[in-house]
C-alpha cells in the first residue's frame, strides 16, 4: 500500500475514577472545553484547530494507564503538541500544581511527561 489509510486520529481515551472531576481539572488546568458529558464518560476538545477529542472514561477498579517497560524509553501513551513554547507549558504546569517531571530532549526535540488527578501520564512533546 502506497498511501495511509488514516489522516488522524479521532479520539483519544484515558480511564478515570470520575468523569466530572477529571473534565474539570482538564478544563481548569489544561484548558481542554467540554463537548459532551454523562455518569460515564466526558468527551473533550482539546482546541479549537484540534480534530482529535479527549473521553474521560469511568472505570471499574481504577488503575492509572501504565505503558509496559521497554528499551525505547517510553513510559505514556500519549504526547500533547504544545500551543505555546514548551517551556512556558512546563512553567505553567509547575505553577498550578500539577505533577510534572522535568524536561528531556534529544536534538531539537523536548518533552515532559506529566500527570492527571488519577495518575495517568501524559506526554508534552516539541
Amino acid at each position: 500500500m502506497d498511501k495511509s489509510l488514516f489522516k488522524g486520529m479521532e479520539g483519544v481515551f484515558i480511564p478515570v475514577k470520575d468523569p466530572t472531576l477529571s473534565m474539570n481539572w482538564y478544563e481548569e488546568k489544561l484548558g481542554f472545553s467540554p463537548i459532551y458529558h454523562e455518569e460515564n464518560a466526558a468527551v473533550m476538545k482539546i482546541g479549537e484547530e484540534s480534530p482529535t477529542v479527549i473521553c474521560l472514561v469511568k472505570t471499574k477498579g481504577h488503575e492509572p494507564m501504565r505503558f509496559p517497560d521497554n528499551s525505547f524509553g517510553v513510559g505514556k501513551y500519549y504526547n500533547f503538541i504544545p500551543a505555546r513554547p514548551i517551556e512556558e507549558v512546563h512553567a505553567y504546569m509547575q505553577a498550578m500544581n500539577i505533577k510534572v517531571e522535568d524536561m528531556d530532549g534529544e536534538g531539537d526535540t523536548r518533552f515532559f511527561t506529566f500527570y492527571d488527578p488519577d495518575g495517568n501520564p501524559l506526554g508534552v512533546c516539541q
